[in-house]
């Protein structure tokens, strides 16, 4: 049985979905803005501080932890707070991540040592996957498919907002007062967030009996860990075919088996299985992966480039990461104002793979002397690849599910991105330490502190620039093996099938499923005539 209460008018729809006013959105956005904006800072003002972080607690070859710890436990959760919210509400969910991700902010800010800084940064995340997939979720409950790309330059704008302010930030807090007041600017920014959701995010709340995926959580949790755990670990400390690196890879095969079989089973599944019948769905969910792989990629090494090889300060290496956040955000509204006006979206993923080739192709050419102006045309057509793709993706699934499947479809394209992000993340920084042993070999003394950069720019001058060039192959290398990931990222924009729109007044169609294109035929007219 199910009781709905309702805080605002509601439209009706043959699946019961509540399409709000124009006002009633702005409202409603507010609220989803504020919190949005807490994990999208987080992103981009931990990225310059990172090489300072790490030099100080623990040594670069350690900065992938910092990243993978966060993403870790965001990644394992994400699908989970997508059904938790379908069951029990957005807003009270909502809040609760954003408190979470409180708490795991000001604990980082306390750390003493890096363990307990990744552990804290993976205490974080469990808020910061919330954010994001539970967000994207109100926005496909309360706006037509066909109207998202309108409302989506108000996620671009948060999304400048704070990739322009967090490197800056990052930048400043590093060079002055010191990095850990980067995690306790989350505090008083999480603490408005949570009274600006109280106010303003007023939503339809849908009560039915429910019973938590317990068992699948579990399973996916010890899946994903066991994968990340081996991509760091082995390798470096173990060897890729240690027994130890073995275990965990056969764990995290063995894990996900078992999660798909628990969900094919379970009363209330994260990830309805069903939704893989769905082809726009299941190629979603690979280009999102293979997105997130990139993308990270590009945000964390090319700081670090910047503040190795170029010497510049973490201020300095926010300010030169502009180019790749105007392309982020101006290319990510353009392709929501597009969208909106011609009800088109497969387009847009596919120039979006082009432009995210042409920037990994030319970041994996840089030298150490290689001008700024060159760095920035690089960074502006890998940020204008991501602008391209990211939240289209998002729009044409939400189009394609049913309404009761949204959070859970949302969240497991958010969880799917975030997943390839960690994985590449790891990966990444598996190739970045080996191909830097490769780079400096014999040439130079292992006695020689290669961690710290602050420690690199004061070595004698020819040792200095044997190690910058170096670290600047290494990057390269880096760069180099993510463009394999970017061409089959374009390959499955290509298999991206799109359908109509949904506006207002339709009601969802499963016109995504298998054996639809008669009623994608039909519905063709609407679109033209709108």
């Amino acid at each position: 049985m199910t009781d709905q209460r309702s805080d605002v008018p509601e439209m009706p729809s043959s699946e019961g979905n509540s399409y709000l006013s124009h006002q009633q959105i702005l409202v409603v956005m507010a609220g989803l803005l504020a919190g949005m904006f807490l994990t999208a800072l987080d992103q981009s003002i931990v990225g310059v501080a990172l090489p300072r972080i790490v030099s100080d607690l623990g040594g670069l070859d350690n900065l992938s932890w910092v990243v993978t710890a966060y993403l870790l436990t965001s990644t394992a959760t994400t699908p989970l707070w997508g059904k938790i919210s379908d069951l029990y509400g957005r807003r009270v969910i909502f809040q609760t991540a954003i408190v979470i991700f409180i708490i795991g902010s000001a604990l980082c800010g306390v750390s003493q040592d890096l363990y307990q800084l990744i552990g804290f940064r993976a205490l974080q995340g469990i808020g910061g996957g919330g954010l994001f997939a539970i967000a994207f979720a109100v926005i496909g409950d309360i706006i037509p498919a066909r109207e998202r790309g309108r409302y989506q330059g108000y996620f671009g704008a948060v999304f400048g907002v704070s990739s322009l302010a967090g490197p800056l930030l990052g930048g400043w807090f590093t060079d002055g007062p010191g990095w850990r007041w980067i995690f306790w600017v989350n505090v008083p920014v999480g603490i408005a967030a949570l009274i600006i959701t109280s106010i303003a995010l007023k939503l339809p709340v849908v009560r039915r009996e429910h019973v938590i995926d317990y068992a699948g959580a579990a399973a996916i949790v010890g899946a994903v860990s066991s994968l990340l755990l081996y991509l760091n670990w082995a390798g470096d400390a173990y060897g890729w075919t240690s027994w130890r690196g073995l275990a965990l890879a056969i764990a995290a095969v063995v894990l996900a088996v078992a999660f798909v079989f628990i969900e094919f089973r379970a009363t209330e599944p994260i990830i309805p299985m069903s939704l893989f019948r769905n082809r726009i769905f299941s190629t979603g969910t690979v280009f999102s992966f293979l997105m997130g792989w990139c993308m990270f990629g590009g945000l964390i090494y090319l700081p670090v480039y910047l503040q190795t090889a170029k010497g510049f300060s973490p201020t300095e290496s926010g300010l030169a990461m502009f180019p790749a956040v105007g392309g982020v955000l101006t290319l990510s509204i353009t392709s929501g104002l597009l969208i909106t006006k011609t009800g088109r979206y497969r387009i847009f993923p596919i120039i979006g793979g082009f432009f995210l080739i042409a920037g990994l192709g030319l970041l994996s050419q840089l030298q150490v002397d290689t001008p700024y102006w060159r760095i920035a045309v690089s960074a502006f057509l890998f940020g204008a690849g991501l602008g391209f793709s990211m939240q289209t993706i998002t729009v044409a699934v939400q189009n394609a599910v049913q309404f009761r499947d949204m959070g859970a479809a949302t969240s497991s394209i958010t969880f799917m991105r975030s997943l390839g992000g960690a994985i590449g993340t790891a990966f990444l920084g598996a190739v970045l330490g080996n191909r830097l042993a490769h780079h400096l070999g014999d040439a130079v003394d292992r006695s020689v502190n290669i961690d710290d950069i602050e420690a690199i720019q004061i070595l004698p001058d020819g040792i200095r620039e044997m190690v910058l060039n170096a670290y600047t192959l290494a990057i390269d290398d880096t760069f180099l093996a993510t463009v394999p990931i970017a061409v089959l990222a374009l390959i499955a924009a290509f298999f991206i099938r799109e359908i109509p729109l949904r506006t207002a007044d339709q009601a969802p169609a499963a016109a995504a499923a298998e054996g639809a294109e008669e009623r994608d035929e039909a519905r063709e007219p609407v679109l033209s005539g709108h």
